[in-house]
């Protein structure tokens, strides 16, 4: 049997999703505020002098402190349903088609929410691997639960949960440099649905 990895921002869908799932389901008085509040990190993600974790991390803490679980979860589950499969990009959908018809164990790892990616991922048969947000008590505390699943964490939990050398071959998918970890693993790699590492040359 063989391994498939897809990031899912970018590579399954044709854009971030995160930003849309934020719109959806932060509260309105806390996306106003949050819009301003939260400017000049957004501005110095643009510019490339912040990272895109330290972003996440303060959109998250600022829009879901406190929040009762059951709101977001209910945010989660109708984002995945109505607005996930209008972003999809048929190449993608078509490759993870391709790798069920041969049987291979087919993971998303992606530093989205599972709020939203369990159930696309349930839905289309698919394993997950991704960031969570922490809750207490019922309500979100605005914080990750452990390490986003962007660059290094990405590989090591694929390490952790999926051994590469238990599998015949192991395929990676991504876009963007927070893959390149991910793809690192692969025999067969592609970047933007580009390969890194042609099939002819086999192996790492």
């Amino acid at each position: 049997m063989d391994l498939a990895l897809f990031d899912f921002d970018g590579t399954i869908t044709e854009r971030e999703t995160m930003p849309d799932f934020m719109l959806a389901a932060v509260r309105p008085g806390r996306l106003a505020v949050g819009k301003l509040v939260l400017l000049p990190l957004v501005l110095g993600y643009k510019l490339g002098v912040v990272s895109g974790s330290v972003v996440r991390a303060a959109i998250c803490q600022f829009g879901f402190w406190r929040i009762p679980a059951a709101e977001l979860e209910q945010h989660g589950a109708a984002f995945a349903r109505d607005f996930l499969p209008t972003v999809l990009r048929p190449q993608a959908m078509e490759r993870i088609a391709w790798h069920k018809a041969r049987g291979d164990r087919i993971v998303v790892v992606s530093g989205g929410l599972d709020l939203y990616l369990r159930h696309w991922a349930q839905a289309h048969g698919l394993e997950l691997l991704c960031s969570s947000l922490e809750q207490k008590g019922g309500r979100f505390t605005g914080r990750y639960r452990g390490a986003q699943c962007v660059r290094a964490e990405k590989a090591r939990r694929v390490q952790a949960a999926y051994p590469p050398e238990r599998f015949g071959k192991v395929f990676a998918y991504g876009d963007t440099p927070e893959d390149h970890d991910l793809l690192a693993m692969a025999h067969e790699a592609y970047y933007r649905w580009q390969p890194l590492v042609p099939a002819a040359q086999g192996g790492r």
